[in-house]
């Protein structure tokens, strides 16, 4: 992980703490996790795909298996 020092205007700060505050993370993570949203967004254009990872649950525990059958004609080893 790399350490680093932003500068946040008085009402962005106080509103990232609350919010990081309600979900009961540190202001860090919010901020970690806000990036990374941000940076999601900007490579689903380069895998359109990705965007709907994680949209459907099948309720399978095994639905890798399938998965992998259907895509490439053989089951997890």
């Amino acid at each position: 992980m790399v350490r680093t020092q932003i500068s946040l205007d008085e009402r962005a700060y106080d509103d990232a703490k609350a919010e990081a505050e309600r979900q009961g993370i540190s202001l860090a993570e919010f901020l970690r996790r806000a990036v990374a949203a941000s940076l999601t967004t900007r490579y689903a254009a380069e895998r359109p795909w990705m965007r709907h990872a994680g949209t459907v649950a099948s309720g399978d525990a095994k639905a890798s298996v399938t998965v992998n059958k259907v895509l490439y004609g053989r089951g997890r080893p």
